[in-house]
């Protein structure tokens, strides 16, 4: 592992951790030639899928794409860093068990909502409104009242 301070490859790990549902290592390092320490992550490497966007482009799926989303509509918001960070590797998970090769965005976005209606009602609209691209006022107040109605009736 190079140090990020001097670029050296000597190092030694002080201390390692599973983290995250333990499927991520958090390894504390100590760089033999500046002394000074730095955290490392590792995840298995897994075989995610391709998304196929609206317009037919296919990427591949990339998990910080998500995390800026959900940072973004999560802003102000009493949500940690941890929380959007273990929320971006459920989607990521999902995805990853389908077995699917592709998946479309319009998949990837609805499990996002699913996820941000049941942590924060706030997020959610702001997602849903960037997402699907409210045209006007009255299909946002339509997503509200629905929204509204699940709450009125959840137990």
């Amino acid at each position: 592992m190079k140090c990020p301070f001097c670029g050296t490859l000597d190092n030694r790990v002080i201390d390692s951790r599973l983290s995250q549902a333990g499927e991520v290592t958090r390894r504390r390092r100590e760089c033999d030639a500046c002394s000074r320490r730095y955290t490392t992550y590792e995840r298995v490497e897994q075989v995610l899928p391709y998304v196929i966007k609206k317009d037919g482009r296919r990427e591949p799926f990339d998990r910080l794409k998500i995390l800026a989303g959900v940072r973004r509509a999560c802003e102000k918001r009493p949500i940690s860093a941890e929380v959007l960070e273990r929320l971006a590797d459920r989607i990521e998970r999902e995805m990853v068990e389908t077995g699917d090769k592709e998946v479309s965005s319009a998949r990837v976005g609805e499990k996002i909502m699913e996820r941000l209606r049941d942590l924060d009602q706030v997020a959610y609209v702001r997602f849903a409104s960037v997402y699907r691209q409210f045209k006007d006022i009255h299909e946002f107040m339509t997503e509200l009242t629905h929204l509204l109605g699940e709450r009125t009736s959840a137990p």
